[in-house]
């Protein structure tokens, strides 16, 4: 018999009304009924204990994660290899936990982060909202050896946050079709389907309830720790660390810099020391996933293919006037910025919790691990600039205040669908930021900057997506290399507005699926 302390009786309680007669004169009103849904037994081992009093400070990592158990949830602050808790990462490795589960934004890259746990089988599940460049990963996941499940990044960054702050569940418009992915399959069979989700319509609009997600021991990397545990984080790595903490039963930091209690300016605390339960010293070195420097004036010679990326950036620069606030995506997108004229100023957004992004380092010693892009690529920041955490990022987001948002496609439909983020059985790379950047169309501008056709000559304008949807209805302007369409996401439909020079109508209409109509006042770029 298992003890009190380790039994949890779990009940949902569901009040529902309908009808218990036809309607009458004495009975027309609907009568309450109140449903017992389940009842469970929770015999889990109890979870690991923090204890208030006595110093914060271990030795080691090693020390620090002594009591940390073989099936534990997991939650790894970091973005990429920025902010990842290194050392703590490998002390869990040396222990030999197994079984676990892992919680994190992407999963670590070569050797690093998750990706040193995720290599030896160490890990059951992991939630996440991008495998990045883990094949480890991907291959297991696409073998049936790990559940994978998906989840959008600002919902997985407001899942945590819903933990920390008791609250248990919450409605978003983010991500209403990642239910459709599988979480365990082999090439014979779905192992287990993805996790069903309840909608509810608010004003008009579908909206997926998600639930909070809380972990047994987080872990995070701060570059400066007083001894009662009071936080310091340096530019994007604040992307999931204090939210980690707070989701957790128990946390532990990393610091790079350990000092005494009243070091460090209130005002410039970032974590409060309450949500923090164990301090070590960080030994294991910072390294920038993607080290991107500036490249020269007087660069290489460009390919067409490059020359093509370029018109296409050029032509969505005009996209963004002055004053606006903008989130470009991965590649061609992130190219616009350096088309936006001198004399405009546009604050650039990055999902992982930057606000004035400025462009790449000149150098490799002005790079700072600590200061990347959503691309993990090494940038600078702008006068003026900010940086937080990532549920302060997507609140930006998905509360309408970015007033363009330019990605890259897959494929995009005649009715604004947009699929960007996987190929079934080709490309698995997760959503990222993506459904959440397409989830406000109405306050936000979504335009697509793509080359018109994939490397096999087909058309990525389609009537309709076969691919897995990131947000439907969604983009308002389609720019290619060939021409610019403009869509009627009411109505559904393309009228074409711009072609680029030395392009003519019916070179689109043969590089292109979906019908379209053409503007009276057909444009050039």
């Amino acid at each position: 018999m298992a003890s009190l302390n380790n039994v949890f009786v779990r009940a949902s309680i569901r009040i529902s009304y309908r009808w218990t007669a036809a309607p009458s004169r004495t009975s027309q009103y609907a009568r309450p009924i109140t449903q017992l849904r389940c009842y469970s037994l929770d015999r889990r081992p109890a979870p690991t204990k923090t204890t208030r009093g006595g110093s914060k400070v271990f030795k080691s990592a090693d020390e620090a994660i002594a009591d940390v158990k073989d099936g534990d949830v997991i939650l790894s602050a970091g973005f990429g290899l920025c902010g990842v808790a290194e050392t703590l990462i490998q002390a869990i490795h040396r222990k030999g936990l197994k079984k676990l589960t892992a919680v994190s934004n992407n999963a670590g890259s070569g050797p690093h982060g998750l990706a040193l746990l995720t290599q030896d089988g160490r890990l059951d599940r992991i939630i996440l909202s991008y495998l990045g460049s883990n094949k480890s990963l991907e291959k297991q996941y696409l073998t049936g050896q790990i559940a994978v499940e998906l989840c959008p990044q600002g919902t997985l960054a407001e899942r945590l946050r819903a933990a920390g702050a008791g609250i248990p569940a919450f409605y978003t418009a983010t991500g209403g079709k990642t239910g459709e992915i599988p979480t365990r399959f082999t090439p014979e069979a779905v192992l287990e389907k993805g996790r069903p989700r309840e909608t509810r319509i608010f004003d008009g609009k579908s909206y997926v309830m998600e639930t909070a997600l809380p972990g047994d021991v987080a872990i995070l990397r701060a570059w400066k720790v007083d001894e009662a545990g009071n936080c310091v984080f340096k530019y994007t790595t604040k992307t999931y660390a204090g939210l980690m903490a707070k989701a957790a039963r128990l946390a532990i930091v990393e610091a790079e810099e350990i000092v005494p209690i009243g070091s460090i300016d209130p005002d410039s605390v970032d974590l409060p020391g309450i949500f923090i339960d164990r301090i070590v010293p960080a030994t294991a070195p910072k390294k920038a996933e993607v080290l991107k420097i500036a490249e020269s004036k007087s660069g290489s010679k460009s390919s067409s293919s490059d020359d093509s990326r370029h018109r296409i950036a050029k032509r969505a620069a005009a996209e963004l006037q002055d004053g606006f606030y903008v989130n470009l995506g991965v590649g061609i997108p992130t190219l616009a910025a350096s088309y936006v004229p001198q004399d405009r100023t546009v604050w650039l957004q990055s999902e992982n919790g930057i606000l004035g992004m400025g462009p790449y380092p000149a150098s490799e010693e002005e790079a700072d691990p600590d200061l990347v892009n959503a691309g993990k690529e090494t940038v600078t920041l702008l006068p003026g600039a900010s940086t937080f955490d990532s549920a302060e990022s997507f609140g930006m987001i998905r509360g309408g205040h970015v007033d363009v948002s330019i990605l890259g496609a897959f494929q995009v439909s005649a009715s604004g669908d947009l699929a960007n983020y996987m190929i079934p059985g080709k490309v698995f790379k997760g959503m990222g930021g993506a459904m959440d950047l397409v989830s406000n169309p109405e306050r936000t501008k979504i335009v697509v900057a793509t080359e018109h056709v994939d490397k096999n000559g087909r058309s990525k304008i389609v009537q309709d997506c076969k691919l897995p949807l990131t947000g439907k209805g969604v983009v308002s302007t389609i720019i290619t290399d060939l021409a610019v369409f403009q869509v009627d996401r009411v109505k559904g439909g393309l009228t074409l507005t711009e072609v680029a020079e030395g392009v003519d109508v019916q070179t689109v209409k043969e590089k292109t699926d979906a019908e379209f109509a053409v503007a009276k006042n057909l444009g050039s770029f």
